[in-house]
């Protein structure tokens, strides 16, 4: 699940480096009672293990090793006639992505298949350094989708010696937005370890100018558009109406309370945060924007943003009542168990996701650019600006952004000598601007989703889904089946 574009707004603008917290370490927690870690309802059906990984793939200076941990379920796996399903793990802790992954668990016992979610480095408990981990730019060295990648091999390579009857079993990976990412481009770089990849969500084509900048934040106005006459108009002129209202003192002390913030605003600064932090609750409601009742980032109802729009009809009210329904409209998204005191602008999705991790790779090799124009969108106008995000992420990590390096590793555009990879992506889902929506040759598949929010179709099956996210899954494996029967007739 990647969470990048409120950051994006914050490091392009140069008035304010992070959200509140990023600086002390991690980021703080909402206070709506303790976080505890994803307990999946799966876990009495796989079992969790750990393989000892380098640290280092790529020199031979040290030969450090940590404990990579990987989730396995084997109940419908055939020895000697099954496959490898490869989950190709996200930012985040492994057990959520586990969770939320139920189209593996959906087709294993079709595919004869055994599933493997494996942990990516520094996320969860795969610590390369323990709790040193996060504690400098050269402990931090080691987070790279390249070296991940590598863990993922090495680790397929040691499954196949040490499970029996797993020696010739073809492997699919699979994966959603990051994890769709590392999916294709493991296809791309070990196309000998694994027969084919589902990218899910996968922006591969997120960078440098490969798309326009400002495509994402049209999608996710869109989307907004769709599910509620004039709610967007409302949510663009909300911004000035925070500006205006926020330019006095008592009008901070208005805005803490009407949003019932947990930490009152006492700078300009503070109302950049809040701005950012509902820019990234748009972003959010249209990424989980699902058919049905959902817990991914936050508990929400059946197609959120329809809900959503209902509070914001009237874009040309008094600053005050709109800014009431916008909150009203933002609680919906944090409150709507009813189970919150105040909101916290640090805290706007489930803590399984580590987000220091990503805010290190999104300042070195995963460089997305994003900007807005409130007028294609109704964000207030941002420019990309790579100087400046590159001078606030060296004040953060005292590292520089290559922003070129991710189409130079793994191709850009000219992907075509590759094959054996379907990149799924949703209408809804603003990520699918960056995404394969197209063809490329017979064997770089896309399906698009209309209804479809992100990676909709690596959910569980829902009696509310859309038929154009049955259909997709359906055509994924039927997809799968083909790879694995031209392997097996292979060998």
């Amino acid at each position: 699940m990647l969470r990048l574009p409120a950051l994006l707004l914050l490091l392009s603008l140069g008035s304010v480096c992070c959200p509140p917290g990023v600086l002390s370490g991690l980021p703080l927690g909402s206070r709506r009672g303790p976080p505890g870690r994803a307990q999946p309802p799966r876990a009495a059906l796989y079992q969790t293990r750990y393989f000892p990984q380098k640290i280092d793939h790529f020199g031979f200076d040290q030969d450090l090793t940590f404990q990579q941990r990987y989730l396995v379920a084997d109940q419908h796996w055939r020895k000697n006639n099954g496959s490898i399903l490869f989950y190709t793990g996200n930012e985040g802790d492994i057990t959520w992505f586990c969770n939320n992954t139920g189209f593996m668990w959906d087709v294993a016992e079709e595919l004869n298949a055994m599933l493997i979610f494996a942990e990516h480095r520094y996320y969860g408990e795969s610590l390369p350094f323990g709790n040193k981990s996060y504690s400098d730019s050269k402990h931090l060295n080691y987070l790279t989708s390249e070296q991940a990648l590598a863990d993922f091999a090495i680790l397929i390579q040691h499954l196949k010696e040490t499970i029996p009857g797993a020696l010739n079993a073809p492997v699919i990976a699979i994966g959603g937005s990051y994890g769709g990412m590392l999916a294709a481009w493991f296809r791309m770089k070990y196309p000998h370890v694994v027969v084919g990849a589902l990218a899910a969500s996968a922006p591969i084509w997120q960078f440098e100018d490969l798309v326009p900048c400002g495509t994402f934040y049209t999608i996710v106005t869109n989307d907004f558009k769709k599910s509620g006459q004039r709610c967007s108009e409302s949510i663009l002129n909300s911004w000035g109406a925070i500006n205006r209202v926020s330019s006095t003192d008592e009008g901070l002390k208005w805005l803490s309370s009407a949003f019932h913030l947990c930490s009152p605003l006492k700078s300009k600064q503070d109302v950049a945060v809040l701005k950012a932090w509902l820019s990234e609750t748009w972003v959010n409601l249209a990424m989980v924007n699902y058919p049905y009742k959902a817990d991914f980032l936050q508990p929400l109802p059946a197609w959120p943003i329809q809900v959503v729009c209902k509070f914001l009809k009237n874009p040309k009210l008094p600053d005050k009542l709109l800014l009431q329904n916008v909150f009203q409209a933002a609680n919906v998204y944090y409150n709507y168990s009813g189970a919150a005191s105040c909101l916290n602008t640090s805290q706007s999705a489930t803590r399984n996701l580590g987000l220091m991790g990503w805010y290190y790779q999104a300042c070195t090799e995963m460089v997305m650019p994003m900007c807005t124009d409130g007028v294609n969108d109704m964000f207030e106008p941002r420019k990309w600006n790579f100087h400046v995000f590159s001078e606030e992420c060296f004040k953060l990590w005292k590292v520089k952004p290559r922003p070129s390096w991710i189409p130079s590793v793994y191709g850009g555009k000219n992907i075509s000598s590759h094959s054996n990879i379907i990149f799924s992506n949703g209408g809804l889902d603003p990520w699918s601007g960056g995404g394969v929506t197209r063809n490329i040759t017979d064997s770089l598949t896309a399906i698009v989703i209309p209804e479809g929010a992100h990676h909709l179709d690596l959910r569980a099956s829902n009696p509310s889904d859309p038929k154009s996210v049955l259909q997709a899954r359906a055509l994924e494996v039927q997809y799968m089946k083909q790879w694995i029967e031209k392997y097996r007739h292979k060998h």
